[in-house]
């Protein structure tokens, strides 16, 4: 029996924005945007993603959602197309072995340790981690 992970919850304050930031800035496609008297909530799924994200309000707070991980098979390059899209991020970060997090440099083998980080306007936040290949 497979168990998928089809849908994650991001709350949010402003719907609108929300899917502004998402669909204009990080290039999601809107599934469905539903209203029903004072609920509104819209779907939307990164490109080539299996599992997409509702963006409403609800009990959670707005910014509360922490950690969420998207994989790209190139950092640098969604770094650099983030960036000309107006969004805010920190540089291509690599995780050492220590556990720790430097500065990506030349020549570091940025697969499965390659990330970079961003919030979205409710301050949810993100990790771009760069996955070309899986054991």
């Amino acid at each position: 029996m497979n168990w998928t992970l089809e849908v994650v919850h991001v709350p949010v304050s402003d719907v609108d924005r929300a899917i502004e930031f998402y669909v204009g800035k990080l290039g999601f496609a809107v599934d469905h945007d539903t209203r029903a008297g004072s609920v509104r909530f819209a779907q939307l799924t990164p490109p080539g993603s299996g599992c997409s994200i509702v963006v409403g309000m609800s009990e959670m707070k707005p910014g509360s959602l922490q950690g969420t991980q998207l994989v790209v098979n190139d950092v640098r390059k969604a770094h650099s197309l983030l960036v000309e899209r107006g969004v805010e991020c920190g540089e291509v970060m690599y995780a050492s072995r220590d556990g720790g997090f430097r500065p990506a440099e030349d020549g570091d083998d940025l697969n499965n340790s390659g990330f970079l980080f961003l919030t979205d306007p409710d301050g949810n936040s993100w990790a771009v981690q760069q996955i070309t290949a899986r054991p």
